[in-house]
């Protein structure tokens, strides 16, 4: 039945939906198996250990896990080679079907001389080695806050060290004095779109080493042992393919000479894919700036909105601890994958483009840009303070209104207010927040002339090179608006999970909150 809000209020903790091929940020689980721990100034108890749960396979099982882990690396280089600032975006001879010549689409995407041995180099290799020890470096040596993380199966809980704000800030800081002082030239802005390719390679074999090796370790986890190491519920299915790319191991970790203990999966999820995010995007803008002499406020608007993103995970890094990529999911190749290539470079492919063909927005655009944003952020920020203050504070007046449904399991489902619009319209908050991200390339579509043409309405580079859109025009969202519906896709996936782990979890009460909240994430559609 629903009834008006008690004071037992078990409601759930905020977070973020991530970006990441893996969902991999923080996600606002409408109701994780336990509550949020101890942190430096909240604690929350479980109510019991959850028992196992039987699952079948997820992203079409063997068949899907092979897609996705093989197939996505080479879409990746796809838009990187297609999109280029060599000859266009799209390379014009995939305009042209009928006459397509692989070397000519070689020359124009500027494939490698050497081939496939030219995607990787020592130089790029040793830079990511490095940008990776630092990152491990400053997660030691710098102030952090420890927090015990949810119950486990086992009844253990364990530790997670948290200082990701303050060791990026730190990052930033160094980049920043670099650029001021160098500007555009600083060899870090240089060297990133020098050596774009091999550094996007070797993360990728980086990732394929790091799901590899927590695979192999997985078998060496006992039952009632004192690490308080587990599998994941879904991770082992006994498909040696899909256990590797879903994860076998719930939280692995490792000890490292000087460095200490640390948790591969937690580490990955905010550190250096999301810096390298920012990093990603302000190497576009000084790109920008050695091509034209200026910056556009397009590219402006999307490395800052997308740096404040990044910075809203980092300043509430402990509400990973209950999000599904943390309690449920084990860490494996979909994960590394998503942390460590997908969430750098294909989310900066809008500020690539930039780069080479420059929008202004101007005043008006801007604020539409800023307008849209800010909408998906009131819905999105609203809806989890609600649910927040359901779950911490049942007496609050801004929520003595809401109504809900008492579950048999003690968890209660509201059913009005920003929950009773639909299940998950955080997540349409979300979803429209990345419209801006995208939006801003317009029409996309560019072709690269030499220098001395003079075509008319060209943007002209600093080496003579002229930029126009002509036949481009408008195939070049093909790449700036994947985000977006890559992103509703994956929104649509994880509701869809969430709605599975529900139902079972709560039987029959979870079929009547579906009669009563009609909606899954955008009222009246979906």
């Amino acid at each position: 039945m629903v009834t008006k809000k008690g004071a037992d209020n078990e409601g759930t903790v905020e977070g973020r939906v991530a970006r990441g091929f893996g969902d991999m940020e923080m996600e606002m689980e409408m109701f994780p198996r336990s509550e949020l721990v101890k942190t430096s100034n909240m604690a929350v108890k479980d109510k019991q250990p959850a028992s196992e749960e039987q699952h079948g396979y997820e992203f079409f099982g063997p068949p899907g896990a092979f897609v996705i882990s093989f197939f996505l690396p080479i879409l990746v280089y796809v838009f990187n080679f297609v999109c280029n600032d060599i000859s266009g975006c799209p390379a014009p001879s995939l305009l042209h079907p009928k006459t397509l010549s692989l070397d000519a689409l070689k020359h124009e995407v500027g494939w490698p001389s050497n081939g496939v041995a030219g995607l990787v180099s020592w130089k790029g290799t040793a830079a990511v080695i490095g940008y990776n020890v630092l990152s491990l470096i400053l997660y030691r040596v710098l102030p952090a806050v420890e927090v015990e993380g949810t119950e486990l199966r086992s009844g253990g809980k364990l530790k997670y060290r948290f200082n990701t704000l303050y060791s990026s800030t730190f990052t930033l800081a160094v980049l920043a004095a670099g650029t001021a002082a160098q500007g555009a030239e600083f060899p870090v802005w240089t060297f990133m779109s020098e050596n774009f390719i091999q550094i996007l390679s070797a993360n990728i074999i980086y990732s394929y080493l790091v799901s590899t090796f927590v695979y192999v370790r997985s078998f060496s986890v006992k039952p009632g042992n004192k690490e308080n190491r587990e599998l994941a519920d879904g991770g082992h299915s006994g498909n040696m393919l899909y256990d590797w790319f879903i994860g076998r191991e719930l939280n692995p970790r490792i000890s490292i000479p000087l460095i200490g203990e640390v948790d591969i999966k937690e580490f990955l999820e905010l550190r250096p894919g999301m810096m390298g995010w920012i990093i990603m995007n302000c190497s576009w803008c000084a790109q920008q700036y050695r091509n034209y002499g200026f910056v556009t406020d397009s590219s402006i608007l999307i490395t800052a909105v997308q740096a404040l993103y990044v910075f809203d995970s980092w300043w509430n890094e402990p509400a990973i601890l209950t999000t599904m990529d943390i309690t449920t999911d084990g860490f494996g190749m979909m994960l590394a994958f998503g942390d460590i290539v997908w969430v750098p470079y294909v989310y900066s492919l809008q500020t690539r483009y930039l780069s080479v063909h420059p929008v202004s927005l101007g005043p008006l655009g801007l604020a539409g840009m800023l307008g849209l944003i800010g909408l998906g952020f009131y819905i999105f920020r609203s809806a989890n303070n609600e649910k927040n203050r359901f779950r911490t504070n049942p007496d609050d007046p801004r929520i003595s209104h809401l109504k809900y449904i008492q579950t048999q399991k003690g968890s209660k489902l509201l059913t009005t207010g920003w929950w009773g619009i639909a299940r998950h319209i955080n997540y349409l908050g979300d979803w429209i927040q990345s419209w801006p991200y995208c939006l801003p390339t317009g029409l996309a579509g560019y072709q690269i002339l030499s220098a001395g043409t003079h075509a008319e309405g060209a943007w002209v580079m600093r080496d003579g090179r002229e930029v126009i859109q002509g036949e481009a025009k408008g195939w070049g969202m093909l790449i700036t608006y994947f985000y977006i519906l890559y992103f509703a896709i994956l929104l649509v996936h994880r509701e869809r999970r969430d709605d599975d782990k529900c139902h079972r979890k709560y039987g029959k009460d979870w079929e009547e909150y579906r009669k009563i909240v009609r909606y899954r994430i955008i009222p009246g559609i979906y």
